[in-house]
């Protein structure tokens, strides 16, 4: 137990295991500021609230984290440490004034690369074969303060949004629970990130999940891996024929001579293939708009598709 003092910022399950394990370790936390919790959002993230109330934590909510209010209610808390863990606001120059020793974040990608919003699914989006994990401190610009350590993390092949999520969290909190307490004393190194190999990306919202045909089979697959479940899918299609495409795989064997969006191959079992701009998708499972997900053979099935046709329709 260091005797610090510390205000989390956090929200969803690295935010929820961050605090768990400050707590594990003896920790004193103050404060948590989170985000309120989303039932449109599902149940398969762990709650910051929930933790924070069950340990007796005072928990804030607001719209902003740099409210005066909320700087005021802070301020008096005298926090050595401020740590910021997949919350979603900036922190500005009043609170980042506030912490003794410092103001970090755990950021999802190996910075500079990747600052800013959903990182993890944009690495996949982006067909990335590696990234990680970085601590570091915080500035009024996103993501990009010195860094304190990073670790890397191979992406898989098989790998969705969920799964390197969840490998995200595990090396995360890893690498805190390493490095804190040499930033505590003073003692932890500050690498300055290099602005001329940074890259900012948004946030995503579900209409960034639509596909086009045209593109390669393997920027199709990545798009579908990066988005599909938890998150709300990649789709094709407009209106009632809107053609959600939840698991697939790029046959990197396979030349198409078909136009594309149109069906090749009908695998029982294992999915349907169709034509792209380069190359020829699997398509293992779909769902159509108001209708359950199914296997995609199933769903051609159904629609009486057969080889030569176009997969998705306008209405």
């Amino acid at each position: 137990m260091s005797g610090a003092r510390w205000v989390l910022f956090a929200y969803h399950t690295f935010g929820a295991r961050a605090l768990a394990a400050l707590r594990a370790r003896g920790e004193r936390v103050v404060a948590v500021v989170t985000h309120a919790d989303d039932p449109a959002g599902g149940d398969w993230f762990e709650s910051v609230a929930e933790v924070a109330g069950t340990a007796g934590i005072p928990v804030l909510a607001p719209p902003s984290p740099n409210l005066p209010e909320v700087v005021g209610a802070l301020g008096p808390l005298a926090a050595d440490v401020f740590l910021s863990v997949w919350y979603r606001r900036l922190l500005g120059a009043d609170l980042l004034r506030l912490p003794r020793v410092a103001a970090l974040n755990l950021h999802g990608s190996l910075l500079p690369a990747y600052r800013g919003r959903a990182p993890i699914n944009w690495v996949l989006v982006n067909g990335e074969r590696r990234t990680g994990v970085t601590l570091h401190h915080m500035t009024a610009e996103a993501d990009a303060g010195d860094i304190v350590a990073q670790v890397p993390i191979e992406i898989e092949p098989d790998d969705t949004a969920a799964s390197l999520y969840h490998r995200v969290v595990k090396e995360g909190l890893d690498l805190l629970l390493e490095w804190y307490p040499q930033v505590l004393a003073g003692t932890a190194p500050r690498r300055p990130q290099d602005p001329a190999r940074a890259s900012l990306w948004p946030r995503r919202r579900p209409e960034d999940g639509r596909i086009q045909w045209q593109w390669p089979a393997e920027r199709i697959a990545n798009m579908i891996r990066a988005v599909t479940h938890p998150y709300p899918g990649a789709f094709a299609g407009h209106g009632p024929a809107r053609l959600f495409l939840w698991e697939s795989m790029a046959l990197a064997d396979a030349t198409a001579s078909a136009a594309p969006g149109t069906l090749l191959e009908v695998r029982p079992g294992q999915g349907m293939v169709v034509a792209t701009g380069r190359g020829s998708l699997l398509l293992r499972r779909v769902q159509e708009a108001g209708s359950p997900e199914e296997p995609a053979e199933r769903w051609a099935g159904r629609r009486g598709l057969t080889p030569g046709q176009s997969l998705v329709k306008r209405p």
